[in-house]
């Protein structure tokens, strides 16, 4: 009984250490800047927020890059899952040679760090005449997306008992139907947990949004609130805690809503 006790508190502890720093950015979003003196408030001051949001999409194109964001999230990460699934389908149903190397071959993209991939990626896009383009952020986010969407399809597929493609393939299947009218349904929950994961790392990436975009029209959300913060100073840190609060609605909407899916998926995937 004291132990429960004692792990109860713990939790409550922990819980409320980390949600902290979310309730500065909540009550200094609302904060009207005549008001900010430097130090941040614990409490709230007044209810400006929406003239806080206003000053961060007027100043700094925050809108555009919300709508920049949610392109390259949503396609981006779609058509990783998608190539990944096609890939995990590879490896563990259809009768590849050496699937283990395969798998390390795809997997090594999540172990490398990403720096490592600024400065090519920079030389390249700059002779290429992709940098500074949608189609040059899109190509990079799902290049970098299928390594770790492609881990936890693999893993879903290997629990999948084989006689079910057996059957199919008696039935008269080929390999690309038996992809799409078999595998593919079956692995939903994994797809949308890897849609869910990689529609995050995309929509919060700072670091490839400020090397290989420069225009308004063309840098994802957190690279223009990053300017926001630099080049706009004068706004006032409430005004970026509001067009961050903005930003990140649309991630902690999509983890809600899909909660459900996403536990199942981690259970089965585990």
């Amino acid at each position: 009984m004291a132990g429960r006790i004692v792990r109860n508190v713990l939790v409550v502890f922990f819980s409320l250490v980390w949600l902290v720093p979310t309730w500065l950015v909540v009550v200094n979003a609302f904060t009207p800047t005549s008001q900010y003196t430097g130090s941040p408030r614990w409490w709230f001051a007044s209810a400006d927020i929406f003239s806080n949001i206003k000053a961060a999409f007027t100043t700094a194109a925050v809108g555009r890059g919300l709508l920049n964001s949610f392109l390259y999230a949503t396609v981006g990460a779609a058509v990783a899952v998608l190539i990944a699934a096609l890939a995990s389908f590879a490896v563990t149903v259809m009768p590849v040679r050496r699937p283990g190397i395969w798998f390390w071959v795809i997997f090594i993209g999540t172990v490398l760090p990403l720096q490592t991939f600024l400065s090519p990626l920079f030389t390249g896009f700059a002779r290429t005449g992709l940098y500074d383009t949608q189609y040059g952020m899109m190509l990079v986010y799902v290049a970098l997306a299928i390594p770790f969407a492609f881990f936890v399809n693999r893993n879903f597929m290997l629990t999948v008992p084989r006689e079910i493609a057996e059957a199919a393939q008696l039935d008269g299947a080929n390999w690309l139907r038996m992809f799409f009218r078999v595998h593919l349904p079956l692995a939903k929950s994994a797809l949308l947990a890897a849609f869910i994961f990689q529609f995050t790392w995309i929509w919060n990436d700072l670091l490839f949004g400020i090397t290989l975009s420069l225009s308004p029209n063309i840098r994802p959300v957190m690279a223009t609130l990053a300017d926001l913060n630099g080049s706009y100073s004068t706004v006032g840190p409430p005004v970026v805690l509001a067009g961050a609060l903005v930003a990140s609605l649309p991630t902690v909407i999509l983890f809600f809503v899909f909660q459900r899916f996403f536990v199942s998926s981690l259970r089965l995937t585990s």
